[in-house]
């Protein structure tokens, strides 16, 4: 591994609708005070999505255990990946980008749409169980249609097929090798798992750090942007989650959780705050980077639920 890379800080490597890159500063300042002393030694984000917060943690914190957990199946098969043979992927993406860069924009158009379609057609055929070599090509495809799709974006349709558009970039950086080896050689001794958010249940006690970054609750009818895997997560997921969060209560852990706030269109809707009565919920101010109309793209606030005083 490069020695120049040991030296970085490691930044997402993929563009995530609802990353939290953006929202660092604001959430670090709500961390537990216990994870500065090193009484929290694990730390556990099952919604890993960008992995955003997991870096920042990572890089800045004494956690002796990390365990990321996503039913995401490609956001999965890429974190092992990196993790595992981030040379191998480094390689790949780097043929990509050469040959995609050759391109006229209608040969890439042309050009995206084979990959995108290659990439869906062998979805049924990966598995998570075991490494596999197919597992490299994969994550390459990921990545490369995460950079050249439009507005980044991350979607599946019912069939669980990505169907994001071509998106017309000029120059899009397909490849940025110090950072994969960087987020790689954090990613050494973590358990990356795929799986439902309960899963983690048996690993959490009064000593781990829960993050939570579910897909958002909508706060309008034509914000959907919540299908990044298979299944969808409506209502009855948030407040299954809800639920779940009140069981890790009991545990004793330190939970975090961030979704939308709906009182942003609706201050009448209290979803949140019955869902999660008795906790402390705090407002955080975001942007909008996904919508398709330049007006609605401004400051809004998220909500940040804590079962903790930070």
């Amino acid at each position: 591994m490069a020695a120049a890379s040991a030296l970085m800080t490691a930044r997402p490597f993929l563009k995530w609708a609802g990353g939290k890159s953006q929202l660092l500063g604001q959430l670090e300042g709500h961390f537990p005070p216990d994870l500065c002393n090193g009484e929290i030694r694990r730390y556990i984000e099952p919604f890993v999505g960008s992995g955003a917060v997991f870096f920042k943690v990572r890089q800045a914190y004494p956690i002796q255990e990390i365990i990321l957990a996503d039913v995401n199946i490609e956001l999965i098969l890429a974190y092992r990946t990196i993790q595992q043979d981030v040379e191998s992927l480094v390689a790949a993406l780097s043929d990509l980008q050469q040959r995609y860069l050759t391109l006229t924009e209608d040969e890439r158009r042309e050009f995206f749409y084979q990959v995108r379609q290659q990439y869906n057609q062998a979805r049924e055929q990966v598995s998570v169980e075991s490494c596999q070599s197919a597992w490299l090509s994969r994550t390459a495809q990921m990545l490369f249609l995460n950079r050249t799709c439009y507005n980044g974006l991350f979607r599946l349709n019912a069939a669980g097929a990505f169907n994001v558009p071509f998106g017309r970039y000029t120059n899009p950086r397909l490849l940025d090798a110090d950072n994969l080896r960087t987020v790689s050689r954090l990613l050494q001794g973590v358990s990356i798992n795929y799986g439902d958010f309960t899963a983690i249940e048996s690993n959490v006690d009064a000593a781990t750090f829960v993050y939570f970054d579910p897909p958002y609750r909508p706060i309008s009818k034509t914000a959907r942007f919540t299908s990044y895997s298979r299944t969808s997560f409506n209502d009855t997921e948030q407040l299954r989650l809800a639920h779940f969060y009140r069981r890790l209560d009991g545990l004793g852990a330190k939970l975090m959780l961030s979704n939308s706030d709906p009182h942003n269109l609706d201050p009448g809707d209290d979803f949140f705050e019955q869902a999660y009565a008795g906790y402390r919920i705090e407002r955080v101010q975001a942007g909008r980077n996904i919508n398709s109309q330049s007006q609605k793209r401004g400051p809004i606030s998220e909500l940040v639920i804590l079962n903790y005083l930070a």
